[in-house]
């Protein structure tokens, strides 16, 4: 799994370099969610510019982060969203729990 992370303060962006948001780096990517949530970073910001695709356990990592960073009061914001992954996040109704945003300036 390809990924970038740039820290900047009490916010972290994480940048994921893959096309796919699936099965196949799902785990990966939950263990990188674990270890990033920490009491420290107030705000993950994950930058999905590359991805076009994701299915149910790509899901379920960003659900993991999510629910990471309310244990101990932060925030995932979502940039960058593939217009068919917004619609995934639309129909699965997660557009409602993750704050998606065009730009980094925004998140």
């Amino acid at each position: 799994m390809k990924f970038d992370i740039h820290k900047d303060g009490a916010s972290t962006v994480f940048k994921l370099k893959e096309r796919k948001l699936d099965s196949s780096i799902s785990s990966e990517l939950k263990g990188e969610f674990l270890l990033l949530c920490k009491p420290k970073v107030n705000t993950l910001v994950i930058d999905l510019a590359d991805v076009d695709f994701c299915d149910s356990s790509g899901l379920s990592a960003l659900l993991i982060a999510d629910r990471k960073m309310k244990e101990h009061g932060g925030s995932v914001k979502l940039i960058n969203v593939h217009k068919k992954v917004g619609t995934l996040l639309k129909i699965s109704m997660l557009d409602r729990i993750f704050d998606i945003q065009d730009t980094p300036a925004k998140a």
